[in-house]
C-alpha cells in the first residue's frame, strides 16, 4: 500500500466506455442520499430485529441455540443467494423501479413477522425478507457510483455505513425498550408497516435512467470478466471477514449481553447500543478524513485499504480482549470494536465501486455480496452450536477475532492497486471470451 502510486490512482478517469463521462451528482441527489441512507437505516433494524426479540423468542418456542442460530440466519440464506441475481438486475433494469419492489417486499416481511406463529413460519418470512432486502447494496453501488465523483464517494459511502450502524444502535435501544414493555410482536408490525412511507418519496425524488445510459450489449461485463480479477477475490474475502462480525454483533450480541453477562434489558440495550453509535461516528469521521487524504494528493490505494486494514487488525485485537475482561474495561473493549468497525466498513464499497466501474458495479457488489452474507449463514449457526457445545461464548469471540484479522490480510494483500478495471483489455485466449458477456 504504497504512497507512491501512478498519477492515474491519484485522479480516476471517466469510464473508457462512454457509459458515464463523469458522475453526475447534483443538488437533487443529496436527497436521495439521505434516502438512501435511511433505507440502509431501516434495513438494518429489519435485518437485527430478530436478536432483540431472541430472548423472548427462545423461552416462547422453546428453542435451543443451535435452534435459535438457525432462525436468526434463515434471513442469509436468500439474501446471500439472490446477490448475483440482484447485480444482473440492477445493471440490466432501472436501479429507481427494481430497489423500489425489493423495499416494498421487505417492509411487508417485517410487519407480517409480528403476526406468525411457530419456528417454520418464521424461517419462511425471514428467508422472503432476507429476498427482498438482496437488492440492496447493488442498487447502492449503481447509484453512487453513477451520481458521486471519486472524491464524493467515500464520505457518502461512509454516511450510508453510519446508517448501517445506526439501524442496529436504534433497534437495540429503542427496540429493546419497547420489546420489554410491549412484547415483540407490536414492534415488528409497527417497523413493518410505518416504513413502507419511505417508498412515497423515493419514488418522487429519485430519477429514472436515461434511455440513452442503458448499456449495449458491448458494454455489458459478465460475471466471468469480473471473477478472474484477482481484486474481486479480494474484495470478496474481505467482505466475508467484515460481515462475519458485524453478523455476530447483529444476531448474537443481544442475547449474550442478556444471558453471557446477566445484563438488564436496559443495560442491554444502553451497551449494545453504544457499540454501533461509536461504529456511525468513526465511520462518517474516518471517511471524510480518507476524502481529505484524496483532495490533498494521497493515492487511493493508500487512502482506501489502510483504513480497512487498520479496522480489521483493531476489531480482532479489541474482540479479543473483550472475552477476557468485566466491568468497565469489558464495555471499554466493547466500544473499541464498534470504533474499529466504523474504520472498516467506511471505504470497503467504495473501493468496489472504484474498481468495477460504472458499467459493473451492480454486478461486482452482488458477486461481493454473495460471497460476503456467506458469514450470515456461518457466524450466527456455528456460534449458537459452540455456545450449546461449550456453554461459553469465549471460543465464538476467538473464531471471529481471527476472521478479522484475515480480513486484514485480504483487504491489505489481495486486493491490488484501487483503480478501474481496463475492462476493454482483450480477455486473452479460450473458450471463456466466447460466453463471459453472456452471463
Amino acid at each position: 500500500m504504497s504512497d507512491t502510486a501512478s498519477h492515474e490512482n491519484r485522479i480516476p478517469q471517466p469510464a473508457a466506455s462512454g457509459l458515464f463521462s463523469a458522475a453526475t451528482h447534483s443538488s437533487g441527489m443529496n436527497r436521495v442520499l439521505f434516502l438512501l441512507s435511511l433505507s440502509v437505516f431501516i434495513n438494518y433494524i429489519d435485518r437485527s430485529n430478530l436478536s432483540i426479540a431472541a430472548p423472548l423468542l427462545k423461552d416462547e418456542l422453546h428453542l435451543s441455540a443451535s435452534q435459535l442460530g438457525v432462525l436468526l440466519s434463515a434471513f442469509f440464506w436468500t439474501y446471500g443467494l439472490m446477490q448475483i441475481p440482484a447485480g444482473w438486475l440492477v445493471d440490466r433494469f432501472d436501479v429507481k423501479w427494481v430497489f423500489g419492489m425489493g423495499f416494498f417486499v421487505w417492509s411487508a416481511a417485517t410487519a407480517v413477522t409480528g403476526i406468525l406463529h411457530g419456528f417454520a413460519a418464521l424461517i419462511v418470512i425471514r428467508i422472503l425478507l432476507g429476498w427482498g432486502e438482496s437488492v440492496a447494496f447493488p442498487s447502492y453501488s449503481k447509484i453512487l457510483r453513477a451520481h458521486f465523483a471519486e472524491q464524493q464517494r467515500g464520505f457518502s459511502n461512509a454516511i450510508m455505513m453510519a446508517a448501517l450502524s445506526l439501524g442496529p444502535a436504534f433497534g437495540i435501544l429503542v427496540g429493546g425498550v419497547i420489546v420489554a414493555r410491549f412484547g415483540w410482536r407490536p414492534f415488528f408490525v409497527a417497523l413493518g408497516l410505518g416504513s413502507l412511507v419511505w417508498l412515497v418519496p423515493w419514488l418522487a425524488w429519485m430519477p429514472r435512467r436515461p434511455s440513452q445510459l442503458a448499456p449495449t450489449p458491448s458494454q455489458k461485463i459478465g460475471f466471468l470478466r469480473i471473477i478472474v480479477q484477482r481484486s474481486a477475490w479480494g474484495t470478496c474475502l474481505g467482505q466475508f471477514c467484515v460481515n462475519y462480525f458485524l453478523y455476530f454483533l447483529v444476531t448474537w450480541l443481544p442475547f449474550y449481553l442478556v444471558r453471557g453477562r446477566n445484563f438488564s434489558a436496559n443495560e442491554m440495550a444502553k451497551a449494545g447500543s453504544l457499540v454501533f453509535f461509536l461504529s456511525a461516528a468513526s465511520a462518517v469521521g474516518w471517511g471524510k478524513l480518507s476524502d481529505r487524504w484524496i483532495g490533498a494528493g494521497t493515492s487511493l490505494t493508500f487512502a482506501r485499504k489502510s483504513s480497512m486494514v487498520l479496522g480489521q487488525i483493531g476489531i480482532g485485537i479489541a474482540l479479543a480482549a473483550t472475552a477476557f475482561t468485566h466491568g468497565k474495561v469489558f464495555i471499554a473493549m466493547l466500544a473499541l470494536t464498534g470504533i474499529f468497525l466504523g474504520i472498516s466498513i467506511c471505504n470497503g464499497w467504495a473501493i468496489t465501486q472504484t474498481l468495477a466501474g460504472p458499467l459493473a458495479a451492480g454486478r461486482w457488489t452482488g458477486l461481493q455480496n454473495f460471497i460476503g452474507n456467506f458469514a450470515g449463514w456461518v457466524a450466527p449457526t456455528l456460534t449458537g452450536i459452540l455456545v450449546d457445545k461449550t456453554g461459553s461464548f469465549r471460543s465464538a469471540f476467538f473464531i471471529t477475532a481471527g476472521v478479522a484479522w484475515l480480513g486484514a490480510l485480504s483487504w491489505g494483500w489481495l486486493v491490488g492497486p484501487v483503480e478501474q478495471c481496463d475492462w476493454e483489455k482483450p480477455r486473452g485466449a479460450g473458450q471463456v471470451g466466447r460466453y463471459t458477456d453472456a452471463l
